[in-house]
């Protein structure tokens, strides 16, 4: 009888075992809005790594040997793409050697071959500054292209983790029935936006202004990459004069001294607006970081 039983319990405990050992998915984005849009949809399923911060040009990315380690144990890799991370993340691909996540696989998911692109240029001269041949990278800010990814990402999220399939389903179901009546509600807010001039440091919020009816009067960088020069300072200046601007607009990571300086000479607000998830205190999710950005349009004394 002992022997029987001392059989029996092990049994017990091993059949038991997989429902407390099951494993999570390992999400590896690129850049803080990708992680946000994962841990929607995935919740308790995924486990998410961003590359980079709110506060971090994802231009600019050092391979770090964490940055690889994390690589190294992704189910799913989900970035911008457009050459946005060519400085870095091809390197942490070849470092890792993980076959889960390699370009062309269901784990490898870029979001420039997802979205329609703005801003695909003609001339490819590196003369022209920080060009990106695919186009402007800077896809999230237009609602509509974060829905699009919600649902691909579902999919490979789908694939990755079958046996939780249906709780991705209804995890997006959710999701997307939540984001269109938001994007809806920002719509409404934005009419006033609609036909206004403002000026960007960098070509950063492209696929906002475009979304928004909104135009980008002007860059501060004199080509894309390149800080502004005092002679190009004044020749905006000059332009202002005659064709006043709404707003200046830069992420958190942007130089302020520029915006700071055209701001004070010619009375338009300066606006920092949050960019991306955790660009400010207020956009802890993809949610908040379109309230608090057309807050910040709306009313830029809230800056």
């Amino acid at each position: 009888m002992q022997r029987i039983l001392s059989f029996v319990i092990p049994l017990g405990l091993l059949l038991a075992a997989p429902a407390y050992a099951q494993t999570k998915l390992n999400v590896f984005a690129c850049e803080p809005e990708w992680a946000a849009l994962a841990q929607e949809i995935g919740g308790d399923r995924v486990e998410t790594f961003s590359a980079t911060t709110a506060r971090q040009d994802p231009h600019y990315v050092r391979a770090k040997p964490s940055l690889i380690a994390a690589m190294r144990k992704a189910d799913i890799v989900i970035c911008s793409g457009a050459s946005l991370e060519i400085g870095w993340l091809p390197i942490l691909l070849q470092k890792a050697g993980n076959t889960n996540t390699q370009p062309g696989g269901a784990g490898f998911l870029m979001a420039a071959e997802i979205v329609p692109m703005l801003e695909r240029p003609d001339n490819l001269d590196r003369a022209e500054g920080d060009i990106h041949p695919e186009g402007n990278p800077h896809v999230h800010l237009n609602p509509h292209n974060i829905a699009l990814m919600a649902r691909v990402l579902t999919d490979r999220l789908k694939m990755a983790d079958t046996l939780n399939a249906d709780t991705y389903q209804t995890r997006f179901d959710d999701f997307a029935k939540n984001w269109q009546q938001a994007t809806q509600r920002w719509e409404r807010q934005a009419v006033g936006l609609k036909g206004a001039s403002v000026v960007a440091h960098h070509r950063s919020f492209s696929y906002l202004l475009a979304w928004l009816g909104t135009r980008e009067a002007i860059t501060l960088e004199r080509k894309p990459g390149i800080p502004p020069a005092a002679a190009h300072l004044q020749s905006l200046l000059q332009m202002l004069a005659a064709n006043p601007a709404r707003l200046i607009l830069r992420t958190p990571y942007d130089p302020a001294d520029a915006s700071i300086w055209l701001s004070q000479k010619t009375g338009t607000p300066a606006v920092t607006l949050p960019f991306t998830v955790g660009g400010d205190a207020s956009s802890g999710d993809l949610f908040a970081l379109f309230d608090r950005t057309m807050m910040l349009l709306q009313e830029p004394n809230h800056d």
